[in-house]
This record gives structure tokens, C-alpha cells and sequence, in this order.
């Protein structure tokens, strides 16, 4: 049995070392201070001086941080009115339908949630002619396809442990079942709606994949500028640029997973 819990930490150890050992090479290079990306030559913050003289990169991640909280708010609202239907309407007719379409992007190939949602576009092009191309707007929309499920789901577990005689209490004082959400429901859920934001805006924030897919010229995203200088090699403003990505990916799940134990906390406390 100790063998095998050693061997058991020894290849979790290897698997953390092989995942998160690259991410530390490329934050120490950021502060090389040489033009080479494998030679170390001193410390230095060149490179991260370098990325505000940077036009180009300046533009997308401008552009990715505005999708991005658009995308977040709108799988907020949407994902959270999934939510409710789900956990507080009870067994109506589609209801197992309606679950599975909502959770189906978590399982769905990135590649095909991309081409399904370029096809989309396209025909509607065709059929009403909106939307006009392919930009900023249907970056957004097609984020909020599949962002707008990982809200549905933090959400759902945070009402299905919530409850439903507070609401009805409310409802027997008087209130309406529009003041009962708003006054009750609400902020108790507001932990899990936030934690549900800031995932769906690092999610937007990282994906290259759909938005290759559904954007269009002058509307390239962060990711995608960072892939296209790649392919034509690496270099420390690269690298500088992935760090500060790493570090407020970083912070905005530190801030999910607080908001989301401190939910837990207060729905776990004393009466």
C-alpha cells in the first residue's frame, strides 16, 4: 500500500511538473533581457515596455476584453434563466431536451461548435442579412453559446441547494414572485452568478478556436494575434504578453472560487 501511494504521488507530481513547469519557463524568459528566447542574458522588463508600443496587440486585446465582458454578461443572464427553469419550474414537457441542449456545449468539439456557428451565420446572412459579416458580433453571440452552459451549470448546483421555503415565505408575506427573485433568490445566488461571470470571461478571453471560426477582417482576438506571431517564431514580447494573460486568468479564478466558497459558507451558516 505504501508503494503505491508513493508511486501514486510520484505520477501526480510528474503530471503537475509537465503542466505547469512550461508555464514557469515562459514567465522567468519574459524577464530576459536578451533578443533570444532561449539564452538568458539578465534580468530585465524590456519586453513588457516593448507590448505598449505594440499597435497590433494593443487593438486585440482591447477587442477581446470588450467581447469578452459582453459575452460574460450575457451568459449571466441567459445561463442564470436556464437555471431557474431548470431547478424551479419542475418536470415540464422538454424538459430533459432543454437540459441536454444546455449542457451539451461542455462535451461539444470546440471545431464543431465553431463551424456549426459559422454555418449559422452564414445562412442568416443569406435569409435576412444580419449579421453583415463576420466581426465583433458574431464572436460574442458564438461565446455566448457555450459560455453561457458553464453559467447554467455553477448556478444550478448553487439553486438546488437553496431552500424554495425562503422563496415561499416571501410569496405568503405578500410579495410578488417577481420582488420574492429579486429580494430572496437573488442574492443568494449572486455568488454563483458572479463565479459564473468571471469564468465565461476567461473563457472568452482564452478560446482561439470558435473565434477563428466566426471572425472576420480587422476583428482578430488576443489568442488569435498570438497565434499568428508564433507561427513565424517566438519572442520575448510573446512571452511577456502570455504572462500577464497567465496572471489575470489566474486572478479571475482566485476570485471565482472565493465568490463561490463564500456563497457556500453563508448557505451553510446558522440560521
Amino acid at each position: 500500500m505504501k508503494r503505491a501511494g508513493r508511486f501514486a504521488r510520484g505520477m501526480l507530481g510528474a503530471g503537475l511538473a509537465f503542466l505547469y513547469l512550461p508555464i514557469a519557463a515562459l514567465i522567468v524568459y519574459s524577464f530576459n533581457a536578451s533578443q533570444a528566447v532561449g539564452v538568458w542574458s539578465g534580468f530585465s522588463t524590456r519586453w513588457y515596455g516593448a507590448l505598449l508600443d505594440d499597435e497590433q496587440i494593443l487593438a486585440a486585446a482591447w477587442l477581446s476584453l470588450r467581447v469578452a465582458a459582453l459575452n460574460a454578461s450575457l451568459a449571466a443572464l441567459l445561463g442564470t434563466l436556464a437555471a431557474i427553469a431548470l431547478v424551479r419550474f419542475g418536470a415540464f414537457r422538454g424538459r430533459a431536451l432543454f437540459a441536454a441542449l444546455t449542457t451539451a456545449p461542455l462535451v461539444m468539439p470546440e471545431v464543431i461548435l465553431g463551424l456549426s456557428a459559422l454555418l449559422t451565420f452564414v445562412a442568416l446572412e443569406g435569409l435576412i442579412g444580419w449579421p453583415a459579416g463576420r466581426g465583433a458580433t458574431t464572436i460574442v453571440i458564438a461565446h455566448v453559446t457555450f459560455c453561457m452552459a458553464y453559467v447554467a451549470v455553477i448556478v444550478q448546483s448553487r439553486l438546488a441547494g437553496q431552500d424554495p421555503a425562503l422563496e415561499e415565505a416571501a410569496l405568503d408575506l405578500g410579495a410578488t414572485p417577481a420582488v420574492a427573485f429579486l429580494r430572496v433568490t437573488l442574492p443568494l445566488i449572486a455568488p454563483a452568478v458572479a463565479a459564473g461571470w468571471l469564468l465565461a470571461f476567461t473563457l472568452s478571453l482564452d478560446d482561439l478556436v470558435v473565434a477563428s471560426f466566426v471572425s472576420g477582417p480587422g476583428a482578430s482576438t488576443l489568442p488569435m494575434v498570438i497565434y499568428s506571431k508564433v507561427r513565424l517564431g517566438l519572442s520575448p514580447e510573446i512571452n511577456a504578453l502570455a504572462t500577464l494573460l497567465v496572471a489575470a486568468v489566474a486572478l479571475t479564478l482566485a476570485i471565482s472560487a472565493w465568490l463561490m466558497l463564500r456563497g457556500s459558507a453563508r448557505g451553510n451558516g446558522p440560521d
